[in-house]
């Protein structure tokens, strides 16, 4: 198996974990029976580390179609190579780390592990780019 696609895979697995991490604080705060309601009701907002877990969240989603793309593109193409490999991981571990550090809270780091999950996502992507 390319390694691009054991990290595509490796990256499912932490969407389903900001996924259900975003949802376990979410029904922490507003209960059971919102969880398993019909959600019609406004709901006051989220406590701010719930807020931000939501956020990474949103963040993994707009960002994940191009992962994909980028990863089964080189891996199609016949285009997968060392730094393909690198960039893949790359931007895996960034997106590992960005979710507890946005948590956190840590004011400026968040912006810099994005960078460099983007430049790794880069690196995946040049080989499509090139005739």
């Amino acid at each position: 198996m390319h390694p691009e696609i054991l990290v595509l895979a490796w990256g499912t697995v932490l969407l389903l974990v900001n996924i259900f991490l975003a949802g376990h604080l979410k029904t922490r705060q507003y209960g059971a029976d919102w969880n398993i309601g019909p959600r019609d009701a406004p709901m006051p907002l989220l406590e701010p580390r719930a807020a931000r877990v939501k956020r990474a969240q949103d963040n993994l989603l707009e960002t994940f179609p191009i992962a994909i793309a980028a990863l089964l593109g080189v891996v199609l193409a016949g285009r997968t190579s060392a730094a393909t490999t690198a960039g893949a991981w790359i931007w895996l571990a960034a997106r590992v780390v960005y979710l507890p550090v946005y948590w956190a809270g840590i004011k400026g780091l968040r912006t810099v592990i994005f960078l460099i999950s983007l430049i790794g996502l880069l690196m995946v992507l040049w080989p499509l780019l090139r005739p």
